[in-house]
């Protein structure tokens, strides 16, 4: 397997960098989409004051105290007035010294009671005895400062004219600082040691011309060699962050406000990150503890992993040993042979599982490879986007079926729209109205179909078993289900399953309570028709019922013991509501539209049964223009629509007009009709896989982040994890198919035994969750 292969070749070098996202944090980074910064290998969580007040008094909660000190020279002063912009957003650039106020050159202080936070700056602008004596201070401190920001450089360059005897003179006294570093980091406290960003020369004062980034390196790399062994931690990306934007410093020497802004935020994410649940914050975050059910879980799959190998060790041997084949033995023997067969298929197929699901885990809950925040920026979502389009449009074929919406248009449907999907999901698109509206469109049509396909399916074969309708449920959530136990997320997190759930759930209802209509009892009694249309009645009465009161939705779905299928980790509803009520009448649009397609079918309106247009010349004409018109409103109500709220309330009620005005173009056309991308069409066979295994192995971090395992080479990293991701979706829909005759036999009495089975299972897990 590719993925298995790639992740033995990734262990070493990855080994070999460390996995402390704390010193990644502080170590390298780039800058990327619009002037963000970007840790290297973890991600960042953006702090807002509110979020800063809330981290903390918690750690306030938690008997830890706020106490930074900043101690340098005026470079680490802007650190300390950085820090204290963010806290209160007043002009704390000129903060009034302790010493007096035309003293530059001194102490400053800040204590917020509101907050329990005391921010010190502590000028010292040489590594100095004065230093030393400050550090020995802290290090003979019950409680030292929590977090100890140092650095300082420019004046010994500037006082000594840039004099070799000075950068001597500067490790010397570094070095006395080490053991009071070591000793106040036992109790706790972080220090940080900044090394010296670059210099403008070009803007620099002539007093301070002495001052050039040559210089500043030769005390960079003494700090280095003197403290990358000691407890403190160095902290390089400032440099790079002040780096990349050198042109926008006032002075030369000092930092712009803007790199200003991302030190403080780095700051604030190495403090707050580990006591705080942003799942968009990994950097300085411990690993998600596993819980038994977990544990259990794996077990079961390891077990089942072991077997899987015994077993295919076993096989090879008796081949070379000659055994007879199933052709030349005697009828027994086949039948033997046949069951060793499917108990090969059933342990092979949970082994292959288990090895994806710890690949599954080895990316999403632990730090063995990294994550990166997402960055959007124009190309980086429609040159993909195009190169996908290219490669669709190359691989075009004819198709053996001319039916509308016949099987290879609807997979070739699938495959483009959950492409785009995933693009727009990896660059972070959702903040660009238009874009998100039209990836709300691909997730109705989604929907839609599912309310096509199973209505045509019920109408044409009149198949409302119980067979049928666990192999589908089966199909839908078998994997979802699996990754809720392996990685500890509620059925909810993986939103669409649940959606397309009660959907078919909602459309088999509806099905197939008496009286049942099909295509066949319909001809010989019209009357059926009369019923149809009551069902459709009844069932947008019943969505409309449920949207028109929130307080009555949630005590319909948060009753027990189905409430834990409908709510987030927090114990909330509403990011279900918002699912439900955004797409609420989708299904219904599909099943309308089936209605309207095989009555017209029926009565001859259309044909579809050659390769020929489905209607003449000038109605054809007519419908092509009115179904541009459709796609083409809706595409301008994207970009007029003011803010997502009102978007999504118009969204609901208009989704079907370009739904079906592109199912018309798409189809009214003999020569479009007749021909799909197979490319497209492959995706879409295994599109709910993709939809589903994104969220862990080409996302990361709960989708708000993408993993990273070519960290440094964004565009390669993109290609590799996504070659991955494909392999493992396409592994995981073989594994469900092969697994599916054993969870759901043909016989309806096994298909009831499976049933109770799961939901014995079910029920401790559920008493443990509190579902009863």
């Amino acid at each position: 397997m590719e993925w298995a292969s790639f992740l033995c070749e990734n262990g070493p070098f990855h080994s070999s960098r460390g996995i402390d996202s704390c010193k990644w944090l502080l170590s390298d980074g780039r800058y990327q989409g619009d002037q963000e910064w970007q840790p290297y290998g973890c991600m960042m969580h953006h702090y807002n004051q509110i979020d800063t007040k809330r981290c903390l008094l918690y750690l306030v909660y938690l008997k830890q105290h706020n106490h930074f000190v900043f101690i340098g020279d005026s470079r680490i002063r802007q650190l300390y007035t950085g820090l204290l912009e963010h806290l209160d957003h007043r002009d704390q650039r000129d903060p009034t010294p302790t010493t007096g106020p035309d003293n530059q050159h001194s102490d400053l202080n800040y204590i917020n009671s509101k907050l329990r936070i005391k921010v010190d700056f502590i000028w010292s602008p040489y590594v100095s005895p004065h230093m030393v004596q400050r550090f020995n201070q802290w290090k003979s401190e019950k409680e030292p400062p929590s977090v100890i920001v140092a650095g300082s450089a420019t004046w010994s360059i500037k006082e000594s004219n840039a004099s070799l005897h000075s950068v001597k003179e500067y490790s010397t006294n570094l070095t006395r600082l080490v053991q009071a570093i070591n000793d106040i980091v036992a109790k706790k406290s972080k220090v940080l040691w900044t090394l010296q960003e670059p210099v403008d020369e070009k803007k620099l004062h002539p007093s301070r011309s002495m001052i050039t980034n040559e210089q500043l390196n030769k005390y960079n790399q003494a700090a280095v060699q003197i403290l990358q062994h000691s407890a403190a931690l160095l902290w390089s990306s400032s440099r790079l962050v002040a780096q990349g934007t050198l042109n926008e410093s006032p002075d030369g020497l000092h930092m712009s406000p803007l790199a200003l802004k991302h030190d403080t935020q780095i700051l604030l994410n190495m403090y707050c990150n580990d006591h705080m649940n942003f799942n968009d914050g990994t950097c300085c975050s411990s690993s998600e503890p596993y819980t038994t059910l977990q544990v259990v879980t794996f077990s079961i799959l390891g077990v089942s992993s072991v077997l899987a190998l015994t077993m295919f060790v076993r096989r090879k041997f008796q081949r070379c040993q000659g055994t007879a084949s199933v052709e030349f033995s005697p009828l027994n023997e086949q039948s033997k042979q046949a069951a060793e067969t499917s108990v090969y298929t059933l342990v092979c197929s949970l082994g292959r599982m288990g090895c994806i699901m710890a690949y599954f885990f080895l990316c999403d809950r632990t730090s063995f490879f990294m994550k990166e925040n997402k960055y959007y920026s124009p190309i980086s979502f429609w040159l993909p986007l195009a190169y996908i389009l290219a490669l669709g449009l190359f691989f075009t074929e004819d198709s053996r079926f001319t039916k509308v919406l016949h099987r290879d248009q609807t997979e070739e449907w699938k495959g483009w729209m959950q492409l785009v999907i995933l693009i727009y999901h990896m660059t972070g698109a959702s903040g660009i109205l238009p874009i998100y509206m039209h990836v709300r469109v691909l997730v109705s049509a989604y929907i839609f179909l599912s309310g096509y396909g199973h209505f045509c399916y019920f109408w044409q074969r009149g198949d409302a078993g119980l067979v049928r309708f666990f192999q589908v449920l089966f199909r839908l959530n078998f994997v979802t289900v699996l990754l809720c136990l392996c990685m500890n997320r509620p059925y909810q997190f993986y939103y669409f399953v649940p959606l397309v759930s009660f959907w078919f759930l909602m459309v088999y209802l509806v099905l197939a309570l008496p009286p049942q209509v099909t295509g066949t009892s319909s001809k010989s009694n019209p009357l059926q028709y009369l019923y149809l249309v009551l069902k459709f009645v009844g069932l947008f009465s019943v969505i409309t019922i449920l949207y028109m009161s929130e307080v009555f939705f949630e005590k319909v779905f948060v009753t027990r013991p189905w409430k834990a299928l409908f709510v987030t980790t927090d114990d909330d509803i509403h990011e279900w509501w918002f699912r439900w009520k955004l797409d609420r009448y989708s299904i219904s649009y599909g099943m309308v539209f089936a209605v309207v397609y095989l009555l017209a079918q029926r009565y001859n309106l259309l044909n579809d049964n050659n390769h020929s247009n489905l209607f003449s010349p000038g109605i054809a004409l007519s419908v092509t223009l009115a179904s541009l018109i459709a796609v083409g409103s809706y595409t301008t109500f994207s970009f007029l629509c003011r803010n997502k709220l009102e978007c999504n309330e118009i969204h609901t009620y208009t989704v079907f007009v370009p739904i079906v005005g592109y199912v018309v173009l798409r189809n009214i056309s003999g020569v479009l009709r007749t021909r799909y991308s197979s490319f497209f069409a492959w995706f879409g066979r295994i599109s709910l896989e993709l939809f589903i295994c994104q969220y862990h192995v080409f996302l990361a971090a709960d989708t708000h982040g993408v993993l990273v395992l070519v960290p440094g080479y964004p565009v390669l990293n993109a290609i590799i994890t996504s070659f991955i991701f494909i392999c493992l979706s396409h592994d995981v829909h073989r594994i469900t198919y092969a697994l599916l005759p054993f969870a759901v036999p043909q016989d309806w009495r096994l298909v009831l035994r499976n049933a109770v089975l799961f939901l014995v299972v079910l029920v401790p897990i559920g008493i443990h969750d509190g579902m009863f």
